[in-house]
């Protein structure tokens, strides 16, 4: 019986793992998405805006790049806390990408550019200015998902549940364990969502010559 039991759940992990949808996100300047789809991958997402508080043309050319070579396009925006409000940051990425792309993923992580970093000791504060991206986002019609790490999160909110505002959007989380699968999740679990929509299972790789992270879902 032991010995079916673990058989089954083998042919179950295989069977998860072959149907995964597996896919990229970049930052640099590429051509070869065909290069990335004959690997396997079927969705690329591209960085729409820059963490210094500019829309990122590479991003938007790599976008149509992607889409013409038949992947999904999605595009994350690494937003200036500080320079810029909220809502004028994402009318000057809306004003370049439009709707050509599926959804745009708000990357809450810590930003190294000078006056643009979430604040040390406002929780608070953290938590309304990503209402206020959401905010912004939906008042354009635009699908809008939420990126982050429960480390990044954590530090970012408070803890780990704090900010849980944002559960009717999709979530990308990231955990570096080569795996594409979303059966860490419960251990790693932020912001009130209980299941994740897209897994960045593998950080700072290469794929056909670009640097790039490793997605799922």
């Amino acid at each position: 019986m032991k010995a079916s039991c673990l058989v089954a759940l083998v042919i179950l992990a295989s069977i998860s793992t072959t149907l995964a949808t597996k896919g990229i996100d970049l930052s640099a300047s590429f051509n070869n998405f065909s290069c990335v789809k004959s690997a396997g991958y079927s969705f690329a997402i591209v960085r729409g805006y820059k963490s210094f508080g500019e829309v990122d043309s590479v991003g938007h050319q790599n976008l149509k790049n992607a889409k013409a070579a038949g992947l999904i396009g999605d595009a994350y925006f690494f937003p200036c806390k500080g320079k810029k409000t909220a809502s004028a940051q994402v009318t000057e990425f809306d004003n370049v990408f439009g709707s050509e792309y599926g959804t745009v993923w708000i990357d809450v992580e810590s930003n190294p550019s000078t006056g643009c970093g979430w604040s040390s000791s406002d929780h608070t504060g953290n938590c309304q200015f990503l209402q206020d991206l959401v905010n912004a986002f939906t008042a354009k019609k635009r699908l809008v998902g939420i990126y982050a790490s429960q480390y990044q999160w954590s530090t970012i909110m408070g803890s780990a549940s704090a900010c849980a505002k944002f559960t009717s959007h999709p979530l990308w989380y990231a955990h570096y364990d080569n795996s594409p699968s979303f059966s860490d999740y419960s251990k790693y679990a932020l912001g009130g969502w209980t299941t994740p929509s897209i897994k960045q299972y593998v950080g700072d790789t290469t794929l056909c010559s670009v640097g790039v992270d490793l997605n799922f879902y």
